[in-house]
């Protein structure tokens, strides 16, 4: 088995601010540590470079894996509401 194979992955959320003002949200991320510090120290980076932008930040933390009850709860309350958009 290589090394990435065997490196484990943690859920994170990721969010990233612009100086307009702007954010966006990957609500969970699963990452393991080399590619979190590969993140973190250059693609951000390069994809902010190739966006055309200065100044975007972004903040990464450890997410709280939800309960699988409230996943579908969420998921259920989500399609009731796009159905009754459609209807």
């Amino acid at each position: 088995m290589s090394q990435a194979a065997q490196q484990p992955e943690f859920a994170y959320c990721v969010k990233i601010e612009t100086t307009a003002g702007q954010s966006a949200n990957v609500p969970v991320a699963f990452l393991t540590s080399e590619q979190l510090k590969r993140f973190l120290e250059t693609d951000f980076k390069r994809l902010v470079e190739g966006a055309g932008m200065n100044g975007a930040r972004v903040h990464v933390e450890r997410a709280i894996t939800a309960d699988y009850e409230k996943v579908l709860g969420e998921i259920s309350a989500c399609l009731r509401k796009a159905g009754m958009k459609i209807a």
